[in-house]
């Protein structure tokens, strides 16, 4: 017995099956899983540049015999939809299976969004573990459901399934069935003579699935009073159980299609029925659908966010617990970039230039808080570059601020590329930042195409950013060192003069937690109280209460300078 992560228990529950190939973007609260699938024997494991491609690769893999492991967060199932879509026409060779991990509470993410909506759509399968035992023996059995009946299968986690670790008997490798790759163009080439029989067939599946999970075991009935069911799933349902003890509970391991005889038998055997889901409708809509009453969840049910016992508890009129009640007494932690983080003096001077900056999924996206509050927008991956090419057009005619889009080496790779591929077609103007930390930092600091460093530490190549750049014929483009406020200063102020020119800046400086290298700390010796300092936010700098003057915590200072380039007094000196 082990105690293994929801993602952890996930990746042992493929390699369990024989999955011998896994593909992914990093995405919290889903990277992990293919990080520990990596370390497993006999197996490939990669970062792709996105997980459209993560998907295709894994489409691929299947088509060719293999049984394929692919995992993203909630926002990368909408990058990968546009395949997911046509692969449930295709169907399967080897298994395919997807982890697509939800963040409701958006603890990680720009958005909440339920992805069962996807499994419906599809018309895919979709497993939802409620422990990390479950998120194991699901995924192994996955392979054989998506072998039987032809289908990619989604297994669903959230935050709490991904990252709570829980007892888990590990399973043991076995040898799938063997199935050869042979050509059979109506099955894989989705032209419309191909894919109006695929549609048929697909048809077919899904009534085919409808009659299995009617008797599928992860659907469980859990009896307690008749005067109360509830009907939940994944980590709900632990939540359920803890809150209403007493409750009947119908557990739904796979929740697409739905067990619809089941729901009814259920729904017959209590007084009152209820769904409990996370920021979501989609069980109660889909259970109302079947034309069974559920009664509305209690109003003080929030509709967003996270749910936990006590929410359930005051919903149903019960007192949480003493142990359930939060402390009060806890100092806030905003977030903050790091000290020495290589991106803190671009938004400084960005700031600065009174620019409209477009933002992009990252670390940086930090630099829209207090006191850099230097970010405008900031909506998806790649967006930055093609939402700076909109603000440019709406304003081209009105003699606007500097239009900045502001990208990392990872994002730019996922799908600003093409953005930027897209502007300098149209031959669009503004000024675009890539971000070269050499790293996938928000994630954990993953491999990217620009750093080529690779899952598995195999032999890569190291793309060439200002090259590719160059090569889609963008004239202007420079490398600068952002921690150097001079030139950060001189090469932002040159390339927002040009209005007419696109311009690309790299940015390029190690993330401080891939160097860790720590220099002489700074210390301020004797501070007027101007408070520019401050101003960099960064959290090595304070002020005292009293005098209002500012300090450096030379424990968390690491020694970068950054501060020191802009205080005009020379008040700030490497501690000796």
């Amino acid at each position: 017995m082990e105690l293994l992560s929801g993602n952890e228990a996930i990746a042992q529950g493929a390699w369990a099956a024989g999955a011998t190939i896994g593909a992914a973007y990093p995405g919290t609260p889903s990277t992990e899983a293919m990080e520990a699938f990596a370390k497993l024997p006999e197996v490939y494991a990669g970062w792709c540049v996105n997980e459209k491609v993560a998907l295709e690769v894994g489409v691929g893999a299947s088509a060719a015999g293999a049984r394929a492991f692919v995992s993203c967060k909630h926002v990368g199932l909408n990058v990968a939809a546009d395949p997911l879509f046509t692969a449930a026409y295709t169907g399967v060779n080897g298994g395919l299976v997807m982890l697509v991990a939800d963040d409701p509470g958006m603890y990680s993410s720009q958005n909440e969004q339920d992805s069962h909506y996807y499994a419906a759509a599809a018309h895919v399968p979709m497993l939802d573990p409620s422990d990390s035992q479950e998120a194991q023996d699901m995924t192994a059995d996955a392979y054989e459901l998506s072998e039987r009946f032809d289908v990619p299968v989604l297994i669903r986690s959230t935050v709490r399934i991904s990252h709570t670790r829980t007892p888990v008997e590990p399973a043991e490798r076995a040898t799938p069935p063997e199935h050869p790759y042979e050509s059979d163009p109506a099955k894989w080439v989705m032209m419309p003579a191909f894919a109006k029989p695929r549609r048929k067939v697909q048809l077919e599946r899904i009534g085919a699935l409808e009659a299995w999970v009617e008797t599928c075991p992860y659907n469980q009935v859990i009896e307690g009073t008749s005067a109360v069911g509830v009907i939940c799933s994944g980590a709900v349902f632990q939540h359920v159980r803890e809150a209403l003890p007493d409750a009947s509970v119908f557990k739904l391991g796979v929740t697409w299609p739905l067990p619809k005889e089941r729901l009814r038998t259920f729904a017959a055997s209590v007084d009152t029925l209820y769904v409990i889901e996370e920021a979501s409708t989609y069980l109660h809509d889909a259970v109302a659908a079947l034309g069974i009453v559920v009664d509305s969840t209690p109003c003080s049910l929030p509709r967003d966010g996270e749910l936990n016992p006590s929410l359930i508890r005051a919903a149903f009129g019960e007192a949480a617990p003493a142990h359930h009640m939060p402390a009060d007494d806890v100092p806030a932690r905003p977030p903050a970039l790091c000290p020495g983080c290589p991106h803190r003096l671009v938004f400084k001077e960005l700031s600065r230039l009174k620019a409209i900056v477009c933002g992009d999924i990252g670390c940086y996206t930090l630099g829209a808080l207090p006191p850099l509050s230097c970010m405008d927008a900031c909506v998806c991956m790649g967006a930055s570059v093609s939402m700076a090419h909109g603000f440019e057009l709406a304003l081209a005619s009105k003699g606007h601020r500097p239009v900045v889009g502001v990208i990392g080496d990872s994002t730019f790779a996922h799908s600003g590329l093409s953005s930027l591929l897209s502007t300098a077609y149209n031959r669009g103007g503004g000024t675009i930042c890539v971000l070269d930390n050499r790293t996938t930092a928000m994630t954990g600091r993953q491999g990217n195409p620009f750093n080529g460093t690779t899952l598995q530490e195999r032999p890569s190549r190291e793309m060439d950013i200002e090259g590719i750049v160059a090569s889609l014929g963008i004239e202007d483009v420079s490398v600068v060192d952002p921690n150097d406020m001079q030139a950060v200063r001189s090469a932002l102020k040159a390339a927002t003069s040009e209005t007419d020119t696109l311009s690309v800046i790299v940015f390029r400086r190690p993330c401080v937690l891939i160097d860790r290298v720590r220099s002489k700390p700074y210390l301020i010796t004797s501070c007027t109280g101007c408070g520019v300092c401050l101003t960099l936010g960064c959290p090595a700098i304070g002020k005292h209460a009293d005098t209002g003057l500012s300090y450096i915590d030379m424990d968390a200072c690491i020694g970068c300078g950054q501060c020191a380039q802009y205080c005009r007094f020379n008040a700030i000196e490497v501690a000796e």
